[in-house]
């Protein structure tokens, strides 16, 4: 029972995040799994997959019924990392823990550095540069497939910076690409995720799939940047505390 109660506020805090800032929250996942309720860090990452997908695709229909999501564009944008979220799928199984586990912390602590700077609200009128876009799609897939993030830190400098859209755009956009990248990875682990601790896993992904609406509806009465900064302050501290146990181990 008290992993379950662990599961609920461990997926009701990441859910808040995710759906206030529109991504980022996922990659605490991982961590709260391993750390908190026992799993492995392969099972961890499938199991992070599952939640972020449903978390994701949760998020994104608030968004679209606002008009904040380019379809079109983050359908492109998301078929370029289609095919590296499922070889990163596939490979992760493969990967010794504490090379998960030290990948995991250094892609947590660039997205904590990445969300404590500033960001600019693009404008439509930035040309989009097809090469980049299709490179920086490519790479948002592998980081998922392997990490078992959304990668929404990633996803949304990359649409304002890449395509030119406007941050609130940006954000709607992003659960489009993370939903299609996680559904992408999670085919390859289809044996994995048979082994998952349900029981778990599911009080997780329903906790943060509230909080994902809980979050939407706060994002309009607190600060996010205010928001942003704390949230990259623990997750600065979380990657951090994950890099010494792994090389402790």
């Amino acid at each position: 029972m008290s992993a379950v109660i662990l599961a609920l506020a461990a997926g009701a805090v990441i859910g808040l995040a995710l759906g206030t800032l529109g991504g980022g929250g996922s990659v605490l996942a991982v961590p709260a799994l391993i750390y908190l309720l026992g799993f492995s860090p392969v099972a961890a990452t499938t199991a992070s997959l599952v939640i972020v997908s449903v978390t994701s695709a949760t998020a994104l229909s608030a968004h679209a019924r606002e008009g904040h999501v380019r379809w079109r564009t983050g359908l492109l944008f998301a078929a370029a990392g289609i095919g590296p979220a499922m070889l990163g799928g596939a490979l992760a199984g493969h990967l010794p823990a504490a090379l998960l586990t030290v990948a995991f912390a250094l892609v947590s602590g660039a997205a904590a550095v990445r969300m404590l700077r500033p960001r600019s609200d693009g404008g439509d009128t930035v040309p989009v540069r097809r090469g980049r876009a299709a490179a920086a799609g490519a790479g948002l897939g592998a980081v998922t497939g392997v990490l078992g993030v959304g990668g929404g830190f990633l996803a949304v400098p990359a649409l304002v910076g890449v395509l030119g859209m406007r941050m609130r755009a940006a954000v709607g956009t992003s659960l489009l690409v993370i939903t299609v990248n996680s559904l992408a990875a999670l085919a390859m682990r289809a044996s994995t995720a048979g082994g998952l601790d349900w029981a778990v896993t599911g009080p997780f992904a329903a906790a943060a799939i509230l909080g994902a609406w809980d979050g939407k509806r706060l994002s309009a009465r607190i600060s996010g940047p205010a928001l942003q900064r704390i949230f990259a302050v623990v997750l600065l501290a979380v990657a951090g505390l994950m890099l010494v146990d792994a090389v402790v181990r």
